[in-house]
């Protein structure tokens, strides 16, 4: 996907979307290039761009997104190349993995909010 055509269908979903919780914070989401052999991996990250805390071994649930960002981030790469800043809380899910219980990180975005600068996506292994 173009660089334009992203900016442009960033620009045209922020502008239809309704104000959001105060709980929710901006995230750049990325894999991270750390690789593993058994789960809970943590080959993703999420840069919370409020506090400059990197959250490890985050998943993201898109589920919430609407549905012009959903297009964006199910054409292209620009979730886990961190290319986009989206909208979000990070919640903590319990799943058993192997018969462990773990609790998880998980950011459930809300939005897409813009294009992430490249000093947002130190910690992705794109950049």
């Amino acid at each position: 996907m173009s660089g334009v055509r992203l900016a442009f269908l960033i620009a045209s979903s922020i502008c239809t979307l309704p104000a959001f919780a105060a709980a929710e914070s901006s995230y750049v989401y990325c894999d991270n290039g750390v690789r593993c052999f058994q789960a809970p991996c943590p080959s993703n990250s999420a840069l919370d761009l409020a506090t400059g805390t990197i959250i490890k071994g985050v998943s993201i649930d898109t589920s919430g997104l609407p549905q012009a960002d959903k297009a964006i981030t199910d054409q292209s790469d620009v979730l886990y190349s961190g290319k986009i800043v989206v909208r979000g809380s990070i919640e903590h899910r319990t799943r058993t993995i192997t018969g462990k219980d773990y609790s998880l990180p998980w950011l459930v975005a809300t939005r897409i909010v813009r294009t992430a600068k490249d000093s947002e996506r130190k910690h992705c292994s794109s950049h």
